[in-house]
């Protein structure tokens, strides 16, 4: 039974959750186990292999809900340095003695770019110590000539974000042996299913498409609101750090950071049931046809003066493209006119954001805050329509930084690399 079944006695459940297993399995090559999210894959693969007290490299340019994850295992965020251009992980910008104190190291894969998985493999062997790669935005992509996914010690991804289902995840594991160890671990952090969420979760979609057919945008913030589905007035949730100190305190423990990690998805333990479990496998088996669409609609919008100029041929099927402009507020707001929205932005940067408190600050954190702040990640499925918005806009593009990352720069945006 796969984690995030329905239950007991539940066959059609199990038999759609391991056809999910198996069309992952297909994709990476590795063993995958389904989970109710891709927040709770990470918890789980962070406990089991990170003992409390370790710290993790990761990127300052990354969801909130992700450094909350890291807190909750009992572990300590590093801040790494990034390419200003696309926000990878610089390598060579990391301090040896910051290597040195690593327990283990957690790519982001932004917007489906990759991090130099290679490059980061062969530190952590060297190293003795595990990569995590977070894939959420990243089915499809490739790098060294692997899928984004498979190279690491574990994987996690977000089925919802790519074939719009809203809900499932995948935890993927280069060693099969561990599959029913944390099978069993992910089981013993779920919730039962619940009739409201399930009400919910099937009525979202046909609320949304009503009140935003409607035009009525604020009507469905606050429809999404009602249901428990976006908690943030900004880009950032509130830190509320003397709450987040006492949680820390109990840390690892999921329960007293769950204010935090279930922010935007309440239901991110909930066991799966089949109305959730056949919306994914519905989406899944169109993947190949977003991720063509998602591949031309890259194209074009880096062939664009806001794109970085990028090397090669290869085009990765980016879930966002982040278009870097000298007004990133006043550009998102043209699009929003036109019915764009934009989201999965990143601004501040974690270090920023959580302070010396809860993680340690990136040792150059220049480039993370230029990508951040200049960063428009749009939808390549709308590419055509936010092209013609930003030029009729007039939007400009964004002066380079002063002082580029020495590799980062060289390797430009959107291509595999390895």
């Amino acid at each position: 039974m796969a984690i995030g079944e329905a239950g007991p006695g539940s066959a059609r459940s199990g038999s759609q959750s391991k056809r999910l297993e198996e069309t992952m399995r297909g994709r990476l090559g590795r063993e995958c186990v389904y989970v109710p999210s891709c927040r709770l894959g990470l918890y789980v693969a962070l406990r089991h292999w990170c003992p409390p007290g370790g710290r993790v490299l990761m990127s300052p340019v990354n969801d909130d809900v992700i450094f909350f994850v890291v807190l909750a295992a009992g572990l300590r965020p590093v801040q790494a340095p990034l390419n200003p251009f696309d926000a990878s992980i610089d390598t060579d910008a990391v301090p040896e003695e910051v290597w040195g104190s690593l327990s283990a190291v957690l790519t982001t894969n932004l917007y489906g770019n990759p991090d130099p998985a290679p490059e980061l493999r062969a530190r952590c062997d060297a190293l003795g110590i595990p990569l995590f790669e977070d894939g959420a935005h990243a089915i499809g992509s490739e790098v060294g000539g692997r899928p984004v996914g498979a190279w690491g010690d574990a994987s996690v991804f977000s089925l919802s974000k790519h074939v719009g289902a809203q809900a499932g995840g995948m935890l993927s594991l280069a060693d099969p042996s561990l599959r029913e160890v944390l099978r069993e671990a992910g089981d013993e952090l779920l919730a039962p299913p619940r009739t409201s969420s399930e009400l919910a979760y099937w009525a979202r979609p046909y609320a949304e498409a009503a009140v935003r057919g409607l035009g009525l945008r604020r009507a469905a913030w606050a429809v999404l609101r009602l249901l428990g589905l976006t908690e943030r007035d900004g880009i950032r949730m509130p830190l509320r750090p003397d709450a987040l100190a006492r949680a820390a305190g109990s840390a690892p423990d999921l329960d007293a950071h769950d204010p935090w990690v279930r922010v935007d998805m309440h239901d991110y333990r909930l066991r799966s049931g089949p109305l959730r479990l056949r919306r994914v496998r519905r989406g899944l088996e169109r993947l190949d046809e977003v991720l063509a669409a998602s591949r031309a609609g890259t194209e074009l919008l880096l062939s664009t003066r806001w794109a970085r100029p990028r090397e090669g041929s290869a085009v990765q099927p980016l879930f966002r493209v982040p278009l870097l402009v000298a007004d990133r507020d006043a550009a998102a707001a043209a699009l929003a006119r036109r019915g764009i929205v934009v989201g999965y932005l990143y601004d501040p940067p974690l270090d920023d954001y959580a302070g010396a408190e809860f993680t340690d600050p990136s040792p150059a954190p220049g480039a993370a805050r230029w990508f951040a702040r200049h960063a428009l990640p749009v939808d390549p499925l709308r590419a055509r329509e936010a092209v013609e918005v930003l030029e009729r806009s007039g939007v400009r593009p964004a002066e380079p930084p002063r002082a580029p990352a020495r590799r980062g720069a060289a390797r430009g945006l959107g291509p595999s690399r390895g």
